[in-house]
């Protein structure tokens, strides 16, 4: 298996355990692409797979109708995708992406995160060039033939394949996401969920002392409402 498959193994037994965190990130996927394509899913495929992911984690129908038509009145705010860079104790890198309202508050949160904990948060680019961006696809994979699908699909940019316990996952570049959505969706092939990720080029081995260090600063970025995503180079297989 791929590094994907990997680093999908690590982050599946940690995070987004809180479903209400989840809906808050989905609530603001969903203003983002209501703002960016309309609220019509049919016309925005940004906000189709968003709504596909909504559904994925058990979000009511009613709680993604009313996000829909909040995010398409005019008095709702935007939020802004900001991507911060650091260093927890150790060396390892981190790459926190937030949604946000109100950028001076994310800044100072996050910076304030960084420093309790003995971190430092960097400048634009100084870890970003250590994880690949991604888009995945988790589809309804049932009776396929695995090694056939990849084959198809390997002109859209699909790099890996692979079958876990949720379904049959299928991981390539970020910019490739639209390609494989309509190709996925002309083969009417169900999509349970999708989405993006950062997987770091190289892990780094630290000790479980120095883990719980990264932990507690990890924890505390998590914890905060504007976070969306946060991704690391631990070694977490170890």
């Amino acid at each position: 298996m791929g590094r994907a498959f990997e680093f999908r193994k690590a982050r599946k037994m940690k995070r987004w355990a809180a479903m209400s965190k989840a809906f808050t990130r989905i609530g603001k996927d969903i203003v983002m692409a209501v703002k960016e394509g309309g609220p019509d899913p049919d016309a925005n495929s940004k906000l189709r797979a968003v709504i596909q992911n909504a559904k994925a984690v058990n979000m009511p129908k009613d709680n993604i109708e009313r996000a829909i038509k909040r995010a398409s009145d005019k008095s709702q705010g935007d939020y802004k995708e900001v991507l911060f860079e650091g260093y927890a104790p150790h060396g390892i890198a981190i790459l926190v992406e937030t949604a946000t309202d109100n950028n001076t508050r994310t800044v100072a949160n996050i910076r304030s995160y960084f420093n309790k904990c003995d971190g430092s948060l960097g400048t634009s680019g100084s870890v970003v060039f250590m994880f690949d961006h991604t888009c995945n696809f988790r589809i309804n994979g049932e009776g396929m033939d695995l090694e056939e699908l990849e084959l198809e699909l390997i002109d859209h940019g699909v790099e890996e394949v692979f079958e876990d316990e949720d379904g049959v996952m299928i991981y390539a570049p970020f910019e490739s996401f639209g390609a494989i959505q309509s190709a996925l969706e002309s083969q009417d092939i169900e999509i349970i969920a999708s989405g993006f990720e950062r997987i770091p080029q190289v892990t780094k081995t630290i000790s479980e002392e120095q883990k719980a260090d990264v932990e507690k600063l990890l924890e505390k970025i998590e914890e905060d409402d504007d976070v969306q995503n946060v991704y690391h180079n631990m070694n977490e297989l170890e």
